[in-house]
């Protein structure tokens, strides 16, 4: 009987402010703390106070059975210290447990990896210290960005101390393989867990779709699905957003009724447990090699990059944001860290364009009426950093 690995992104970027041309050279503060901070309020509420406190009550009442894997942002951690440290506190009370790890990211959920390796190592090693600092733990596990994997991460998280890395299990890479197994990056260096797409996807995007054939999903549905992998898996990683539980899949639902009997359905299975991520990559041996030598994601049916590279206004917006990185070097932290959360990932996805087959979910929070004006006002707030940056 496999074993599941649950892996929760918690992750909310500083959203920047409506800034207009009249504000460039005049207005230097680019976020909208207000609109921030009301999301956060109501992401806390919604769902990371009763999902954690739910999280914790499962572990004790399974007798420590039960265990997850979190990839908090740097981004969205300072948020929780501004507005809401009783959430921090929650999840150092949920870690305080033992069943708890949480995984290496980009500190500012970023693309650096694509663009520069130099920054996209800080960000890992700030972030990496954040979470010593913060949980007391040094992540062994890497979760980039939306997942991103390419086979030229291997040497760098390698030497950057990490085991392994998760990522998405894309058919066309693995062909007649299963996502089910561990797997290794080409040279070995690093292991490998693949998220197997459908059952995550089942709970995050399909759970409360009334045309979905299989609805209503129930918790022991659920754990049958699962134990047909015995045999053909030995882990089953179901990686999914945190803001599934209450937030993209409202209480009214059942999601919160359904994961709080989910647990006990699993384990109704015989010989089936709950790993952490790097209890997977060290109980269960490699399967096979995974490469891809270009850029992979979670995101959507294309797996790819076309969410927020897909078209001339995203591509422009991120070129001009790392190409000034040779600027910024020798500037003050405050600059520096305005530079950084303007690389975070979701000011790009605002600008995307494509349908997306996962029911838009991933836009929950835009705060834009259209791509173009995310485009614009992203380009105004560059012109005054420019201006700061004294770039003509």
């Amino acid at each position: 009987m496999p074993s599941v690995c649950f892996y929760f992104k918690v992750h909310q970027p500083f959203r920047v402010k409506n800034y207009t041309v009249f504000d460039i050279g005049n207005d230097g503060n680019y976020f909208d703390d207000e609109r921030n901070r009301a999301y956060l309020e109501r992401i806390a509420n919604k769902c990371y106070i009763p999902t954690l406190n739910l999280i914790y009550e499962l572990i004790k009442e399974t007798n420590f059975r039960f265990k997850v894997s979190f990839g908090i942002t740097g981004t969205l951690i300072e948020q929780l210290k501004l507005w809401r440290p009783e959430v921090i506190e929650l999840f150092k009370k949920v870690a305080s447990t033992g069943c708890v790890e949480f995984t290496g990211e980009t500190y500012f959920h970023s693309l650096a990896c694509l663009y520069s390796k130099e920054e996209f190592i800080q960000q890992v090693n700030m972030h990496k210290n954040l979470i010593k600092e913060t949980f007391n733990q040094i992540p062994v596990v890497f979760s980039n960005t939306e997942l991103i994997y390419f086979d030229d991460l291997e040497d760098i998280l390698y030497e950057l101390g990490f085991k392994g890395i998760i990522t998405e299990g894309v058919d066309w890479i693995l062909g007649w393989r299963s996502s089910n197994f561990v797997y290794q990056a080409p040279k070995g260096k690093l292991k490998i867990l693949l998220r197997n797409y459908k059952l995550s996807d089942d709970i995050s995007f399909r759970f409360s779709s009334r045309d979905w054939d299989q609805w209503p999903l129930t918790a022991d549905k659920f754990a049958y699905w699962v134990s047909q992998f015995n045999g053909n898996g030995e882990v089953i990683n179901l990686f999914m957003d945190f803001e599934t539980f209450g937030e993209h899949q409202w209480a009214e639902t059942g999601i919160f009724d359904f994961f709080a009997t989910l647990p006990f359905e699993l384990l109704k299975q015989r010989d089936i447990n709950f790993l952490t991520l790097s209890e997977a990559i060290e109980n269960y041996p490699v399967r096979g090699t995974y490469s891809s030598s270009y850029p992979i994601t979670w995101a959507d049916t294309e797996r790819d990059l076309t969410a927020w590279l897909g078209n001339e206004m995203q591509k422009d917006a991120v070129e001009r944001i790392y190409s000034l990185e040779k600027f910024i070097k020798n500037k003050s932290e405050n600059l520096k860290s305005i530079w950084r959360k303007l690389q975070t990932a979701d000011h790009f996805y605002y600008m995307c364009t494509k349908w997306f087959a996962d029911g838009d979910v991933h836009k929950y929070f835009n705060p834009y009426e259209s791509p173009y004006v995310a485009y614009l006002n992203y380009r105004n707030i560059l012109e005054d950093l420019y201006l700061k940056l004294k770039i003509s």
